[in-house]
């Protein structure tokens, strides 16, 4: 039994597919805020940690204006804490996330906010992470 074979064609590889994601972080940011729901908390600040990570559809940026300049990140934490007393840090993470996904480029943002002081000295921090993802 006789097995056709194929002709040759000469092989050209398909372009390569690539998907680039820059991270943009800043971590361990420390921010003095009025924050949390007990009574001995009102009316004095105390101070977050906090992470940011944004994926940011930033291919070959080669000047600042063509990514997200983590500074940015930080001014916007410390206007939140700022605007005045928030009782969760799970409000303040919320608020910083959507400052975040405000820049188009910005696909998901990941925020995580600690309270150093929240159960001293039986522990180093507690907290709170989440993230948003655009639509």
């Amino acid at each position: 039994m006789a097995v056709a074979t194929l002709p040759e064609e000469p092989f050209e590889p398909a372009p390569a597919a690539r998907v680039i994601v820059t991270k943009v972080f800043v971590r361990g940011l420390r921010v003095e805020a009025e924050v949390g729901v007990y009574i001995h908390e009102r009316g004095k600040t105390q101070p977050l940690v906090i992470d940011v990570e944004l994926d940011v559809s930033a291919v070959h940026a080669e000047r600042l204006a063509q990514t997200v300049n983590y500074e940015r990140i930080a001014n916007d934490a410390r206007a939140i804490a700022a605007e005045g007393h928030i009782e969760l840090v799970e409000m303040f993470a919320e608020r910083l996330a959507d400052r975040c996904l405000v820049d188009p480029r910005v696909t998901r943002a990941r925020v995580r906010v600690e309270k150093p002081m929240a159960l001293a000295p039986d522990a180093q921090a507690a907290g709170v992470e989440i993230t948003a993802v655009r639509a």
